[in-house]
Order: structure tokens, then C-alpha cells, then sequence
């Protein structure tokens, strides 16, 4: 299992919901797990390694979590800015505003029901990982001038020249 990169037609697309709590769900997330450890992520979405289901794992620090049918039900108004990365868009770092906090539903590995209010950095990574679920990048959020900026190396990234 690998990450794929910007260009890869999966990266865009909304995820499909799962709907089977199985041993291959299961192991489908240890892999994604390793992945996200060994390419040093902090959260790995199903998509980046060319699978189009709602998971994603993280690690904010505080030890890993498993996210299933992710739902976002509020966002703050408070809005910050911080540098964000992507290990599907390899070698970019900008700035992204982002809601300081959020109210969320998932379902863990056991498929049970989690409601939490997250801030500040894990709710950071969750708003970045759910993106991915719905085909959305960091790079997105991005001004127009930002990204004339970063065209080339987007361009490379998207034609396979991953450094």
C-alpha cells in the first residue's frame, strides 16, 4: 500500500460510505496505519492510497484514532491560519485558514457511535482528512496568486515528478 499522488483521479472524488465492520476493514486500516507512520503523516485518508471509502486515520500526538462515516456537524466562526502539508501533495506547505474548533460524529473500528468537539490542532487534522474524503485538498484553499506561485511544482507532482 502507497500514497498517491495529485493527479491521481481518486484524490477528487467523494468517498462511499462503509458499510460492512469486517476483518478486512480492519486490516485495511493497520495498513493505513503503517502508511501513515512510515511516510510520516499525522493522518492518512483512505483515498490517498487509491481507496474511494470514508476512513481516515491520525495521530495528533495524543496516540492514533480511527475514523469511520466521519460527519462534521458544526464549525466554529473562529477561523486560524496554519501551515499545512499533505503526503499526497508532497513538497508543498501553505498556510490554510481553518476552524478553530468543530463538532463531529464518527464510528470507530467497532462501529461504535463517537461524538467529540475538537480544537485547535486535531481539529485541524480532522477538517484536512475529511477533505480528503470528500475530494478536496489542502491546496484548494489557496489563493489564485499562491498557487501561480506553486504551479510548476504542482504541475511536476500531477506528471508523476515526485522528488
Amino acid at each position: 500500500m502507497n500514497v498517491i499522488y495529485l493527479g491521481n483521479p481518486t484524490l477528487r472524488k467523494k468517498a462511499k460510505r462503509v458499510e460492512k465492520f469486517d476483518e478486512e476493514l480492519k486490516k485495511f486500516i493497520e495498513e493505513l496505519t503503517k502508511v501513515m507512520y512510515r511516510d510520516d503523516g499525522v493522518g492518512l485518508a483512505a483515498p490517498q492510497v487509491d481507496e474511494s471509502i470514508r476512513v481516515f486515520v491520525y495521530d495528533d500526538g495524543n496516540g492514533l484514532n480511527v475514523v469511520i462515516n466521519p460527519e462534521i456537524l458544526k464549525r466554529s466562526e473562529n477561523k486560524v491560519k496554519m501551515e499545512e502539508g499533505c503526503l499526497s501533495v508532497p513538497g508543498i506547505y501553505a498556510d490554510v485558514f481553518r476552524a478553530q474548533s468543530v463538532e463531529v460524529k464518527y464510528f470507530d473500528i467497532e462501529g461504535k457511535e463517537h461524538h467529540k468537539e475538537l480544537s485547535d490542532y486535531e481539529a485541524r487534522i480532522f477538517q484536512h482528512e475529511f477533505d480528503h474524503l470528500e475530494g478536496v485538498l489542502f491546496i484548494d484553499y489557496l489563493s489564485t496568486a499562491k498557487k501561480a506561485i506553486l504551479r510548476s511544482r504542482i504541475n511536476k507532482i500531477k506528471k508523476g515528478e515526485v522528488l
